[in-house]
């Protein structure tokens, strides 16, 4: 009988329970794809490098740990899931000037940044118990500040009503 009643209670046990879901990354919460252009061939979408590219979140002191530094012609970016705008520091040819001196407040960071802004509406899609939800960012535009000294010179979309939920696929072009 105990035998009978432990086997009951492990086939229980084993058709109750589910199976763990296993959550790939191409299903969570997508970044957004720039590819960085040579604004002299734009009817040709020519890549074209950034050097000593430092990428920061507006509203946060640390660097986007990718993005510290570094040559590229393409960028993944995070975007926030609690709001529908993101800002971001680009700075091209960053580099620090220490004067000479060991005092970091006197330092003079050399180069060009620029802010861009980007907005979107969020939507929520659940995926499964395990994995929860994920956002999809809808009617994403971008927007750069304009210092009198940009280097970026034209930002566009990809392709129109732009939905970021592919981190594989370039949403937006950036021309430099």
């Amino acid at each position: 009988m105990k035998k009978i009643t432990a086997s009951l209670l492990l086939a229980l046990v084993l058709f109750t329970c589910e199976r763990d879901d296993i959550c790939s990354e191409s299903i969570t919460t997508s970044r957004i794809n720039i590819a960085l252009l040579d604004i002299n061939f734009p009817d040709e979408d020519t890549p074209k490098n950034v050097f000593n590219l430092r990428v920061q979140g507006v509203g946060n002191e640390s660097v986007l740990s990718d993005y510290d530094v570094v040559r590229t012609n393409n960028l993944l970016l995070p975007l926030k899931t609690t709001d529908d705008v993101t800002q971001f520091r680009l700075h091209i040819n960053y580099a620090i000037d220490d004067n000479g001196t060991p005092e970091p407040e006197d330092d003079i960071i050399e180069g060009n940044e620029d802010i861009i802004t980007i907005n979107y509406t969020r939507e929520q899609e659940y995926l499964s118990r395990g994995c929860g939800y994920r956002t999809i960012f809808k009617n994403v535009t971008i927007t750069v500040e304009d210092d009198g000294n940009n280097w970026i010179q034209n930002i566009l979309p990809a392709n129109d009503n732009l939905i970021v939920n592919n981190e594989d696929e370039v949403h937006y072009k950036i021309y430099h």
